[in-house]
């Protein structure tokens, strides 16, 4: 059995960058930064990793729509590396997650390192949190040739 799943929770490095396939399809590139907590000599150490992400069709429109630079996201989708021929001749690849569903973090005054919460009441009569909105969209048939950059 094989599985190719990648869950992703991070904030966005830039605005999501949509365009149009020749069908008319839309299609959304952006990047998402994670962190990773580890100790070293006894001091507490942060790493960031940064992955490329594709949203194809209605979550690129909503991508466009929701997300901007600094949004906390949770992209679930499948790992890909695809590979070109740059304009100098040189082989290029590219490894992105390509986006199946999409879990936008909370909006308004929260601040970006925030953690997601449902919409049920808050004990000790504090203000409830609004509600994350979840998004599914499959293209299993979505050829990674078509993607415009």
């Amino acid at each position: 059995m094989n599985l190719n799943k990648a869950f992703l929770i991070g904030n966005l490095t830039r605005d999501p960058e949509v365009r149009n396939l020749p069908s008319g399809q839309s299609v959304a590139s952006f990047g998402i930064a994670t962190n990773s907590f580890f100790m070293k000599d006894g001091q507490r150490q942060q790493q960031a990793e940064f992955h490329n992400v594709v949203l194809f069709g209605r979550l690129a429109e909503i991508a466009k729509q929701y997300l901007n630079k600094g949004s906390l996201a949770m992209i679930e989708g499948r790992i890909q590396t695809r590979s070109w021929q740059g304009q100098d001749g040189q082989k290029r690849w590219r490894t992105e997650v390509v986006g199946e569903r999409l879990q936008l973090g909370p909006r308004g005054g929260g601040g970006g390192n925030s953690a997601p919460v449902a919409n049920t009441p808050a004990q000790n009569n504090a203000p409830e949190k609004e509600a994350i909105d979840t998004i599914e969209y499959g293209e299993d048939n979505m050829n990674p040739d078509d993607i415009p950059f």
